[in-house]
């Protein structure tokens, strides 16, 4: 049985959210809580597994609740947010701080399409249940460099890759904050990163991503140019691809295939990217929940591309890294500290490149 606390200012919300959750006989909704400070009082008393948490509430808002959470009795959070852009980047910082999902809001609203929305919480709910939270503790609040001189990872040599693409899922942003920033200002190859959410949220993903990193970040337009130095994030609700442009490759954001399970979807960037660099490619595949990327990264390994995936350990889910690992298409398996490194060694930039610790212009 999986003990759920619900958290949010709304009477309604909190009806509606606990009327869902008690229909599955996996789920018991053990309290609700109208605001951060009583959330926190409720998880002394009742010890939930899974928290579902509003993020604008009064007395106490869902961020400084998540973080106190994290700090004094870490558990899965589950965060329900708007769909607007405010709503968004609000979701993603949650997400970088622990929280290990989200809920868009307008969708859990009174409508008679209130019961298309159930499957969706239920399932997102026992995948936050499965969490590894931990992973999320151990790293929160230090943002590791590549250059941190261990000299401890694994290394793979593949000097001929002409690009990066990165798969991600659940526990995405909260991992890209740790790897994305610690890569290189030289990186010699341009990286594309598929990281499953919907509009809005990617554009403030690249936003506080640009914001910490020496690489530029910037969420995926029609006709962008792919070239090194620059980190390019698949837009929620398109997919990216790869085409020829005048002078240098350029992506494309199409809506089409419409039937994957995901849009954007890991499988189709990195078929596109197989494709398009004729094998040339360097994959990456991170937590997430689910085999997105597994028939993408199939096509890399028979076009001689090389795959990084992350392990265990470090995953917040790990579903989409165990998919290609247990299909025995991995080049090497990584923590989560040791991949941006191990990135810069593969395509050839010289270890002594790697970026200084940066002061964050994050607030």
């Amino acid at each position: 049985m999986i003990h759920v606390l619900v958290v949010d200012d709304s009477a309604f919300m909190r009806k509606a959210l606990s009327m869902m959750l008690e229909r599955d006989g996996e789920v018991r909704v053990v309290d609700t809580a109208r605001d951060g400070q009583q959330a926190l009082e409720k998880i002394q008393e009742y010890d939930p597994d899974v928290v579902t948490m509003d993020i604008e509430m009064p007395r106490m808002d869902g961020l400084t609740a998540l973080r106190r959470i994290m700090d004094e009795a870490p558990r899965p959070v589950l965060m329900v947010s708007s769909l607007t852009q405010d709503g968004a980047a609000a979701t993603v910082e949650a997400m970088e701080a622990g929280a290990v999902g989200f809920l868009p809001k307008q969708r859990s609203r009174v409508s008679l399409k209130i019961t298309e929305i159930e499957n969706d919480l239920i399932k997102r709910i026992k995948s936050a249940a499965h969490s590894n939270v931990g992973a999320i503790r151990r790293k929160r609040g230090s943002r590791r460099r590549a250059a941190s001189g261990r000299g401890t990872a694994r290394r793979l040599s593949f000097p001929e890759a002409q690009i990066i693409t990165v798969g991600i899922s659940t526990g995405g942003p909260f991992a890209l904050q740790q790897v994305i920033p610690a890569l290189p200002c030289d990186l010699s190859v341009p990286v594309v990163v598929v990281q499953h959410m919907p509009p809005h949220f990617t554009q403030s993903l690249a936003n506080r991503l640009d914001a910490s990193s020496a690489l530029q970040v910037a969420e995926a337009e029609d006709g962008m140019s792919v070239e090194p130095g620059r980190v390019i994030i698949a837009a929620g609700g398109h997919h990216l691809v790869f085409r020829s442009g005048a002078r240098h490759t350029i992506v494309k954001t199409p809506s089409e295939p419409s039937d994957t399970l995901h849009r954007p979807s890991v499988d189709v960037m990195f078929a596109s990217a197989v494709e398009h660099y004729n094998g040339r490619v360097l994959g990456l595949i991170m937590t997430g929940m689910g085999k997105d990327g597994l028939q993408g990264a199939t096509a890399l390994k028979e076009r001689g591309g090389r795959l990084i995936a992350q392990d265990e350990a470090t995953s917040v889910v790990y579903g989409m890294p165990r998919a290609v690992a247990e299909a025995e298409l991995t080049d090497l398996v990584l923590p989560m500290d040791d991949i941006a490194e191990a990135l810069a060694h593969a395509v050839g930039t010289p270890t002594s490149s790697a970026a200084p610790e940066p002061t964050s212009r994050l607030n």
